[in-house]
């Protein structure tokens, strides 16, 4: 496991809040549980592409047993007055050598307070750092937030034969390394 696993920045949002950025941990599979829970089923349903209540064995295998090399998530969380809680989370899975797609998730009651844009400054900055030459995105047409903070940090469509998705790419100009 590489030094990604004990990443940890502290940013401040746009409300003013500050927000840790770190790595995902093996033991944070109920917080990521209660996040997703706070999360409407139509953000679920931008996430999963599908509304995702449960998870098999094998999904929250998945997505907790990360290995920070070939697939890297991190999260977002915040203090309020009972308890710090997980309000975000992003990650990359390597497809392919030098190429890897993203996927993130915001709950609704802290959309719109740049935590999407965070998490995809730290996850670019990192893919970069591990030699990635693209990142890819898929994204329903109608999820028009997420397309805005893509298209901020350089996205382009890069055509796909599904027509119910938006397929993205980001070049990351690292072929040289």
């Amino acid at each position: 496991m590489s030094d990604i696993a004990h990443y940890s920045v502290t940013e401040h949002l746009r409300d003013g809040s500050t927000a840790e950025i770190r790595a995902l941990r093996p033991t944070d599979e109920t917080a990521v549980l209660d996040a997703l829970d706070q999360t409407s089923k139509q953000s679920l349903q931008r996430r999963f592409f599908g509304i995702k209540r449960h998870f098999s064995d094998k999904e929250r295998a998945f997505f907790m047993d990360v290995d920070f090399m070939n697939h890297v998530a991190l999260v977002c969380e915040v203090e309020n007055p009972e308890r710090t809680m997980m309000v975000g989370g992003a990650r990359y899975v390597v497809f392919e050598p030098g190429r890897a797609e993203v996927a993130f998730v915001v709950i609704d009651a802290w959309q719109g307070r740049g935590i999407g844009s965070i998490l995809m400054r730290h996850l670019g900055e990192i893919a970069s750092n591990n030699g990635l030459r693209e990142l890819t995105a898929e994204v329903l047409p109608e999820n028009k937030s997420m397309l805005v903070v893509l298209g901020k940090f350089g996205f382009r469509r890069d055509g796909n034969g599904d027509p119910h998705t938006v397929r993205l790419a980001l070049h990351l100009g690292q072929e040289g390394q």
